[in-house]
Order: structure tokens, then C-alpha cells, then sequence
């Protein structure tokens, strides 16, 4: 048996990608298994899920979310438990069986040591797009989302150089040719590629966010904290081909108007924004008599804190 893992931060892609490898010849990929997004991590109990090390946006900051081979987790019992408990979801007619879970990124160490004859495709997307989408759910500040992807991509940059059979792949160079990169994968698993498979991924479906961190950047009322965001971190995503800089910004990167002596006082602000969006959120899900006592003013306040 070959065992594939689909791996990548949330909103990568990596349910697209899974999906499709998963219908290449002799591939099998978990379907209708009634937990979310079909994801390994929550079909078995040897590791712990994402959200034990606070979930989206926030796994990678846990040490303990980085596995290993020398995980003392790692024991045959552990071993055999884990691929048991993913056995019963395969279609045990195929070979080579295919498994999805975003966090993986920081455990290929571990599964290569629990499954030998494992393959790892690991899909990247540019960070503005990836931690925008993601916000929503991990409620953090951009700040924050943006260091946790250069963490977890770090991580396994160190990690990759121990694997065996590694296939990487932008979510950019995916959605410009699908059929070509799953024809190349298909060949790195040892599988055939029909084209009426490729179908159609959204070219331009990472605009949306680009528009929107235009926006932020040129007219939000935080503008000044988003600036003062990319201006931060524009250096060290360069490393990884990526750039902070919105086509539209003439010479590339000319952000001014922040002085760094202020960041301190605009990542306390967006802090604090977030704290009150979690709290808005907590109050909107509550019970009808704790949302009337807070009142309709009370909740307006807190929204329009939180809104860009």
C-alpha cells in the first residue's frame, strides 16, 4: 500500500487537491465519513486535533503541535491504531490510499516514520489570501495570522530536507494548470492521469483578497496598523516568493507614513479589536436573554469596533 498526505495551511487548497488526486486511478481518499471536511485528524485519537493547540491560524505556535519521528507517541501500538482506525474509512479495492489534513504540515516527520512507504504533497498559497480567508474562523488579529504562516512554513522547510518522497506545489501554479500538475503527481505517486480529471480550478479566485488587501491597505480606518503589518513582514515573504505589495502601490512596496516606534501601539489596537470581535461574537451566539440584556446599542458599539 502507498500511503499520500495531502498537506497544507487551511485555505491552501488542500481539500480541492485532495479531492482530485483522490480520483486518480487506484487512489482512494476519504468520502462522506460524516466528520468535517473529511479530514484524517478526526477520524482517529493516537495525536491530538488542531484545536487543542488553539485550532486555525494558531496550531503552529504549540511546540506540541510539531511531530516527529521521535514523538513519544510513535509506538507500534500507536501505530497500528492510527492506520485502523483510517483502514475502515478506504476503499480497500485500491492501493494507494489518500489522506487530508491542513495541520499535517507539521507532522510529515511523524507519519513517514508511522506509514514507510509514504508520499507528501504539500500545496502553498500566498499569505494574504490564506490568512484573510482563515480570519474569520481563528478571530486573530492579520499580525498574528501572518506570523503563524511563516512559522508553520518555516517549520516545515526544516522538515522537508528528512523526507523521502515530497511533491510541492503553489496554489498560483495549480490553479493556472491543473492538468499538468496532476498528470506530474500521477507520476510521482506511481498512477495513471486521465485529462478528464483535470477540470477547471478559479484563476483568479485569490483577486478577491488581493482587491480586499488593496482596500485595507489605501482607505480602512486601520489602515495605518495594516501598513505598518506589511511593512513588517514584506522582507521575510519575499524569502519564500511572495510579496505584501499590492500591484497598485507604485514604486513596488512604497508604503509610508508609519513610524516603526508606533507598532507597539498598532498591534496593541488590533489586539484589543479582536478581543472585542470574539466578544460580539460570543454575545450574537448567545442565549435571546443574554443578547437582550446586552442591548441592540451595546452590540452595535462592538461590530462596528471590529469592522474594517
Amino acid at each position: 500500500m502507498k500511503y499520500v498526505f495531502v498537506c497544507g495551511l487551511h485555505r491552501s487548497g488542500t481539500t480541492l487537491l485532495a479531492q482530485k488526486v483522490g480520483k486518480l486511478k487506484d487512489c482512494a481518499a476519504f468520502e462522506n465519513t460524516g466528520v468535517l471536511m473529511d479530514e484524517g485528524q478526526f477520524l482517529q485519537d493516537v495525536y491530538p486535533i488542531e484545536t487543542v493547540y488553539g485550532g486555525v491560524g494558531k496550531f503552529g505556535f504549540s511546540t506540541q503541535a510539531h511531530l516527529t519521528e521521535d514523538s513519544p507517541l510513535l509506538t507500534p501500538t500507536n501505530v497500528s491504531r492510527l492506520r485502523q482506525s483510517w483502514e475502515v474509512y478506504w476503499d480497500r479495492s485500491k492501493s494507494i490510499r489518500v489522506e487530508k489534513t491542513p495541520s499535517n504540515l507539521l507532522k510529515t516527520r511523524f507519519l513517514q516514520a508511522a506509514f514507510p512507504n509514504a508520499y507528501f504533497i504539500v500545496i502553498k498559497r500566498h499569505p494574504v489570501p490564506v490568512s484573510l480567508a482563515s480570519q474569520k474562523w481563528s478571530q486573530t488579529p492579520l499580525h498574528n495570522l501572518f506570523e503563524h504562516w511563516l512559522r508553520c512554513h518555516e517549520i516545515f522547510d526544516e522538515d522537508k530536507k528528512r523526507l523521502t518522497r515530497l511533491y510541492e506545489i503553489s496554489y498560483g501554479d495549480f490553479a493556472k494548470n491543473p492538468k499538468k500538475h496532476l498528470a506530474e503527481i500521477a507520476n510521482f505517486i506511481g498512477t495513471e492521469f486521465s485529462d478528464s480529471l483535470g477540470g477547471e480550478v478559479a484563476e483568479d479566485y485569490d483577486q478577491q483578497y488581493f482587491d480586499q488587501w488593496d482596500q485595507m491597505l489605501r482607505s480602512s480606518r486601520l489602515k495605518s496598523y495594516y501598513r505598518c503589518v506589511a511593512r513588517m513582514y514584506e522582507e521575510r515573504f519575499r524569502t519564500h516568493g511572495y510579496s505584501l505589495a499590492p500591484l497598485s502601490f507604485e514604486p513596488a512596496f512604497s508604503l509610508n507614513g508609519d513610524k516603526p516606534t508606533l507598532r507597539p501601539l498598532f498591534y496593541l489596537g488590533a489586539d484589543i479589536c479582536c478581543v472585542l470581535w470574539r466578544a460580539e461574537t460570543r454575545l450574537r451566539d448567545a442565549s435571546r436573554p443574554a443578547r437582550h440584556l446586552c442591548g441592540r446599542k451595546v452590540r452595535s458599539i462592538l461590530h462596528n469596533l471590529t469592522v474594517r
